[in-house]
């Protein structure tokens, strides 16, 4: 078995900025760790593990070395880094690399994308695939949207009975099904053989239009749109529903829903990350995750859902909540932060508020999701979380709200729905 985890590249994740621009979007932290380590841990339990591939564009990046490094040790698996030459889709990156996934006689793999959040039932999608169709079937994870949401998602038509999909569509014009694509598949070898027709074809309509100069045109991929369709209903595709949480993590704001869900995770899986109140120790509300090198003031009131990264200081009489807080920001005495992403190595003045405002899904709808929500509209900034880019300074006693900081900003005053550039 191996796994390969699609980061995609640094021209992606524009609605991620200006935190992208400090950190790889799949190393930023998400519940106290790297969002991609989620996928790593889950993918290190199933056992026959043998490899893990991360694939995409980013140039060889410091950081993602010395994570890599630190994450093959914690987790004992070998795990490799392939650079794409160019955004090749979401099929184009594993069909250029097929041999490395198949080398070593891999019999089946999973494909997971980076920017998804989920319990990961990656043991139950193989066992899935054995009771299920032969040895050459492919598993796709789904999920049950509501209606309306399902819409901005691939949705799945599958067989009651069997779960073989028969009907695949990549974000609909109008309601298909309230299946949903997670985002994580489980491939046999026999995937290439479809993503090589495709190839192929691809090639073809290429010498068609002689005229155009696409000479990269043949080698883009996508898994959901070139693949997916024409595999079903052929009884080689199958979906396993999940029950267990799932989100994408497309914006800022999401990674705030992505750390509640981990959190909410963590009691069973990881409870030794969650902090609990201690005599002397700050008021802990629910789930917060407290790095062990954050010093905070016993006065401090922390949660819910609140991740405080590494070297991080913390005032007397601070409320954080529902929040995440850099390696190395510090929140002086008396502030407040709610709905907001504070950036690494940002400080907060006395006195001063931040906050934002969520942009959950709708918690009487079981199967809402989050809202991958534009940036205006109307030409007005849509409220969200208010995000400080790294190294910003905001003075006492000043409001931020709603509102995206740039990094590298000393701020003189309140703002209220801006971004400052």
């Amino acid at each position: 078995l191996k796994a390969v985890i699609l980061i995609g590249g640094p021209q992606k994740g524009t609605r991620f900025r200006p935190l992208s621009f400090e950190v790889p979007k799949p190393l930023f932290p998400v519940a106290g760790v790297p969002m991609v380590q989620h996928h790593i841990e889950a993918c290190a339990k199933v056992p026959g593990m043998k490899e893990i591939l991360l694939m995409g564009f980013y140039q060889p990046h410091e950081a993602l070395s010395r994570f890599l490094v630190s994450a093959q040790q914690e987790f004992k698996i070998p795990i490799r880094y392939l650079q794409e030459y160019a955004a090749l889709g979401t099929g184009g990156g594993i069909y250029h690399f097929r041999d490395q996934i198949l080398s070593g006689g891999a019999e089946a793999f999973f494909v997971l994308n980076a920017d998804v959040c989920s319990e990961f039932p990656l043991q139950e999608m193989l066992e899935f695939q054995q009771q299920h169709g032969d040895a050459q079937s492919f598993v796709i994870l789904g999920t049950t949207a509501n209606r309306t949401q399902a819409l901005n998602y691939g949705c799945i038509v599958a067989n009651t009975d069997t779960q073989e999909v028969q009907h695949y569509v990549e974000k609909p014009s109008t309601f298909v099904s309230e299946i949903i694509n997670c985002g994580i598949y489980l491939f046999t070898p026999a995937i290439f053989q479809h993503i090589g027709e495709v190839f192929q074809r691809n090639q073809q309509e290429l010498v068609l239009e002689e005229n155009s100069n696409g000479w990269q045109r043949a080698e883009v991929i996508r898994l959901e749109q070139d693949v997916f369709t024409a595999l079903a209903g052929s009884g080689k595709l199958y979906v396993y529903k999940t029950d267990g949480f799932w989100s994408q993590i497309k914006s800022a704001g999401s990674a705030i829903y992505a750390s509640r869900l981990y959190l909410n995770q963590y009691s069973k899986s990881h409870p030794e990350r969650l902090a609990q109140n201690k005599p002397g120790g700050p008021v802990i509300r629910g789930n917060v995750y407290i790095h062990p090198t954050a010093s905070i003031d016993s006065t401090a009131v922390l949660g819910p859902n609140v991740s405080i990264g590494e070297g991080v200081t913390v005032g007397a009489g601070v409320r954080v909540r529902e929040s995440i807080v850099l390696h190395g920001a510090s929140l002086h005495d008396h502030t407040c932060v709610l709905n907001t992403i504070v950036g690494w190595d940002s400080t907060i003045g006395r006195w001063a508020r931040v906050e934002g405002t969520p942009s959950d899904p709708n918690p009487n709808d079981p199967y809402a999701k989050i809202d991958s929500e534009t940036l205006f509209r109307d030409g007005r900034l849509t409220p969200s979380i208010t995000i400080l880019g790294c190294s910003v300074t905001i003075p006492a006693e000043v409001v931020i709200l709603n509102s995206i900081v740039l990094p590298h900003k000393e701020l003189s005053r309140s703002y209220k729905n801006q971004i400052i550039l």
